[in-house]
């Protein structure tokens, strides 16, 4: 971060202490931090909603599944070799006996990625799931849109 700009913020008094009770157990070391986290995450989230089509998304799904059900592994292993070009890695974890955990590290557009997620969740025998999705980092702060004048 090269150009630092300062600006205030006003607010309640509790709305404050709540905030920072909750920044203080999180592990931040001070509000800008938090802010700043706060700010990517609703640019990241607004970006990802006015232009679902554009560029490229970074995402990884997680799940668990029962190890026994019938022909899943298949299902889901003939899922990934359609959407190789999508994975980037995966992770399988053995938990129990019965239940495995995987990790699908995923990049690609967000329709396909979605779209593979939602075939893998969907199959019987998937216990839980879910699908997190962000961008590059050079994606959630673009320089090219800096202004010169401060709001």
């Amino acid at each position: 971060m090269s150009d630092l700009s300062r600006f205030g913020v006003s607010a309640e008094e509790e709305l404050l202490q709540n905030f920072d009770r909750l920044i203080a157990a999180q592990g931040y070391a001070n509000r800008s931090e938090a802010l700043r986290d706060l700010m990517r995450d609703a640019i990241v989230k607004s970006r990802l909603e006015d232009a679902p089509e554009a560029g490229e998304v970074l995402g990884s799904l997680t799940l668990v599944y029962d190890h026994h059900a019938s022909d899943l592994a298949d299902k889901m292993n003939a899922l990934q070799h359609d959407y190789f070009n999508f994975i980037v890695s995966v992770l399988h974890v053995h938990i129990s006996h019965d239940d495995c955990m995987e990790v699908i590290v995923l990049r690609g557009k967000i329709k396909q990625v979605r779209t593979l997620a939602d075939a893998i969740l969907s199959l019987k025998g998937v216990k839980h799931g879910k699908l997190f999705v962000t961008l590059p980092a050079g994606a959630i702060v673009e320089h090219k849109h800096r202004h010169s004048h401060k709001n």
